[in-house]
């Protein structure tokens, strides 16, 4: 099912043997798009120290009651390596954590994760995230992994279309089938229509400059002003999406 990213930000996360903290947002591989982190805000429990889980140690949701289970024990994540999330995290961060969960290394392509785990984490990497991976694993000293980015951080980016700017980045969608991340939600306020929101398909996105804040979209600001609108308090079905890519003449993704 297709859902909002700020939806999520405030859910409950559990443990075992007790809550342990809330959804503070979420870190995205920028060669895949995948959710590689949940980031939870401990509050009073171990004084707001912010955690990474990964979806490897995800049980069933519970999307009416906004809660995440995790099968992991209160000590577990008590003792957990420290990461700085305010810094970029460094691949060997992300070793140190996933040696101490018995996470596989996604970056590998190696690895079946915990047995029942929701959602079902792949690890066949496509060419050009192997080579990407590849380049970073091969440097020897400890820089920040620059594929890791935050759904809040990213907020507000721009968006620049062919011909003219079109808007700012509002949200993003994920898939919980795969925990990947599917559209980004578009709010074209001042830029083309007033209040309103449109979907864009991560196919659609040509470039993203991470230092200008910057997404640039193979499309034309005509063709996104006359896109079906997105109103959030709505499911998005499968209705909407084929309307949404035949709007824009693009394969429609499940049926390649």
């Amino acid at each position: 099912m297709l859902r909002s990213i700020k939806d999520l930000h405030g859910c409950k996360v559990r443990a075992i043997d007790g809550e342990i903290g809330k959804v503070h947002e979420f870190l995205f591989d920028d060669v895949s798009w995948k959710i590689r982190y949940m980031v939870v805000d401990t509050g009073n429990w171990l004084q707001s120290r912010l955690v990474l889980l990964s979806p490897q140690s995800l049980n069933k949701p519970d999307w009416n009651a906004k809660v995440f289970p995790v099968n992991l024990t209160k000590d577990k994540i008590q003792n957990s390596p420290t990461i700085d999330t305010h810094k970029p995290v460094s691949r060997q961060h992300e070793q140190t954590l996933s040696d101490y969960y018995g996470w596989p290394y996604y970056w590998s392509g190696i690895g079946a994760g915990f047995p029942g785990a929701v959602p079902p984490v792949s690890y066949d990497l496509s060419e050009s995230e192997s080579s990407l991976y590849a380049t970073v694993d091969s440097r020897k000293e400890n820089i920040a992994d620059p594929h890791l980015r935050s759904t809040k951080d990213t907020i507000d980016y721009k968006i620049q279309a062919d011909d003219d700017r079109i808007g700012n980045v509002e949200d993003f969608i994920l898939d919980d089938d795969i925990w990947s991340i599917r559209f980004v939600v578009v709010d074209t306020g001042n830029w083309l229509l007033p209040g309103k929101k449109v979907l864009i398909a991560l196919p659609w996105i040509k470039d993203i400059d991470w230092n200008e804040s910057c997404v640039y979209v193979d499309l034309t600001a005509d063709e996104v002003k006359q896109s079906p609108e997105y109103h959030p308090d709505k499911m998005i079905n499968r209705e909407f999406e084929t309307q949404l890519h035949n709007h824009y003449n693009r394969p429609i993704y499940w049926r390649e």
